[in-house]
């Protein structure tokens, strides 16, 4: 049977009795786990502070909480349930946001969480997990659950283009190339995008290094500044707005260590996209493979050789 994020699921709870999984009307990927999970599937409808305030006590009680919801409204209508009865006390409760970024496709901006990461990077304990793809979820879910620190977790389904390193670590970016000239990080949805668009890059001649940061909260600084330091241009790609996300995470980890680069930010500034299926929004917002290695190419060869 080909795995999925719901026989995951199954596997981890059959495995260990703390887990128990929550929804606040969310079962898109989890469909089949009420009737196999009984009173460890607990749906609260569309209640999502009742949902963190549920996952909180049972945290209390012993339980590894896993909480879904839409994205956009679990991190946003209850951010100060989150804050106070998760992140104070650093519970271990698991938030999974369903369609973030730019997989919310033909929701209007009410529905695109474009601030999710700002906002859960920002409160103390918590901790953010962003896979690249479905496989490279399901590698890094079994350590991110099990792990005593509240966390939220970037869901995503979409097939990945590689085969991802099974050796996931907290705060380790996963390699993908080496090179020079351009660092590209990455992380999320757009990582096939961003593997694209380097595989481009390097047929055209230029050096590119790939960095799939899987945990952007801890991020993986060595590594970070490593790409900073080596290359004459680090790009961020990220589908979240350019303010409080990975541009904002490699700003802040650059000034503190006194560390100047030449970067592009490839995200939205300030605004959301339009609502669309996902191959138009990628096309629309400049975001296919073809063109963001030629924003990349274009902004690299701009740059004075002397």
């Amino acid at each position: 049977m080909t795995a999925t994020y719901e026989t995951a699921l199954q596997t981890l709870v059959a495995q260990d009795p703390r887990l128990m999984i929550l929804t606040a009307e969310n079962r898109a990927a989890i469909r089949g786990l009420p009737q196999i999970l009984g009173p460890r599937f607990v749906d609260t409808g569309i209640t999502e502070q009742t949902l963190i305030g549920m996952s909180a006590g049972l945290a209390l009680r012993g339980r590894l909480p896993v909480a879904h919801a839409l994205a956009a409204f679990l991190t946003m209508r209850p951010f100060e349930f989150i804050r106070t009865d998760i992140g104070i006390p650093g519970l271990p409760v698991k938030l999974v946001g369903a369609v973030p970024g730019i997989l919310s496709e033909a929701n209007g901006p009410t529905h695109q969480a474009l601030e999710d990461v700002a906002l859960m990077r920002g409160i103390p304990h918590l901790r953010v997990f962003c896979p690249a793809d479905l496989e490279d979820l399901l590698i890094g879910l079994p350590e991110v659950l099990l792990n005593p620190a509240p966390w939220y977790i970037r869901y995503t389904d979409r097939p990945a283009v590689l085969r991802h390193d099974r050796r996931f670590e907290i705060g380790k970016a996963e390699m993908i190339c080496e090179g020079q000239d351009i660092g590209v990080l990455v992380y999320g949805a757009l990582f096939r995008e961003a593997y694209e668009a380097t595989m481009r890059l390097r047929e055209a001649g230029l050096s590119v290094q790939l960095l799939n940061l899987r945990t952007l909260k801890p991020i993986d600084e060595a590594a970070v500044l490593e790409t900073a330091l080596r290359t004459r241009l680090v790009v961020t790609i990220e589908d979240h707005f350019q303010t409080g996300g990975l541009f904002t995470l490699l700003a802040e980890l650059l000034l503190r260590h006194r560390v100047t680069a030449r970067t592009l930010s490839i995200a939205f500034p300030g605004r959301w996209f339009t609502p669309a299926l996902l191959s138009d929004v990628l096309r629309v917002e400049g975001l296919r493979a073809e063109q963001i290695a030629e924003r990349i190419s274009s902004t690299f060869h701009a740059i004075p050789t002397s």
